[in-house]
């Protein structure tokens, strides 16, 4: 691998060239910050222990800051970027600043959300500053959907990471906190300061690892009907799970039969329940939930 020039990555001027050339402006609609910051970035790439082996997807890339960095070290580097202007501009970034590497590197203009297959090599990673109002939604979607993904690494609002990597019992433990470690061994990677970003967010943000389970979850239930039962539990989550988990089953004592073949107590609360006690009380469903 050709070592890249020192100046290869992004720093505050350059990406306020690059905004003003392209007329960019980051838009709070699409949770725009940017990263200005090349020991940030570089940060991010070691923690998320990338290998030169590594086929790494970046969902939300901007201006390049972090592709450039991934490149460095990563095999391929595959980004998914919704907004025209940036999509546009970003081949032509890389191929200036990294030219030598550019050949790896490929664009998919669409809404992440909306990727059901990228080209080139099955990606084995998942590094991305994710926009932060669609980070949860984002982040299950792409695991749910490429499976080859071993290791993700996001940088996302310090309170929806404690969210992904609460344990049961927490305050902030819920649906992404449960969901999340269906797939993956959840922890907290480190926090990152809001002067690293143009412009600086109103809020402090935090790195989150993702590293996918060997083995899937043990149960009998599909991951849609563990999943129902994990939205029940916690859309009211100050209930009893026998009352959460009425209109799921169908009725109070149906949630209640479910619950105590699972044996799980009635009057527990979602919080306190694992991914796996989910998954039982869904194998145990009197219905088509």
């Amino acid at each position: 691998m050709s070592s890249p020039a020192p100046d290869a990555l992004l720093g505050p001027a350059d990406i306020r060239e690059l905004a003003s050339t392209l007329g960019v402006r980051p838009t709070k609609q699409r949770g725009q910050n940017f990263v200005i910051d090349a020991n940030t970035v570089r940060r991010i790439v070691r923690t998320a222990e990338v290998r030169p082996d590594d086929t790494v997807v970046e969902v939300g890339p901007g201006l390049g800051s972090l592709t450039l960095a991934l490149l460095e070290v990563a095999d391929r580097v595959t980004a998914v970027e919704i907004d025209d202007v940036l999509a546009a501009a970003l081949p032509a970034t890389v191929a200036a600043r990294m030219p030598a590497r550019a050949d790896r590197f490929a664009l998919v203009h669409c809404d992440a959300m909306d990727v059901t297959e990228l080209p080139g090599p099955a990606p084995t990673a998942l590094v991305a500053n994710l926009p932060y109002n669609v980070a949860v939604p984002v982040l299950l979607h792409m695991l749910a959907t490429f499976p080859s993904i071993e290791r993700t690494l996001v940088m996302v609002q310090a309170e929806v990471a404690d969210r992904l990597a609460a344990a049961p019992g927490s305050k902030v433990y819920g649906v992404p906190s449960v969901k999340a470690n269906w797939y993956a061994e959840v922890k907290r990677a480190g926090a990152i300061g809001r002067n690293v970003f143009w412009p600086a967010p109103n809020v402090d943000s935090g790195l989150v690892s993702l590293v996918r389970r060997t083995e899937p979850i043990a149960t009998t239930a599909t991951k849609r009907q563990v999943f129902a039962v994990v939205d029940a539990a916690f859309a009211q989550r100050r209930k009893t799970l026998r009352a959460a988990l009425a209109g799921w089953a169908g009725s109070a004592a149906a949630a209640e039969a479910a619950l105590v073949a699972a044996g799980i107590s009635p009057q527990a609360r979602g919080e306190s329940l694992t991914v796996e006690e989910f998954a039982r009380i869904a194998e145990h469903a009197q219905t088509g939930a």
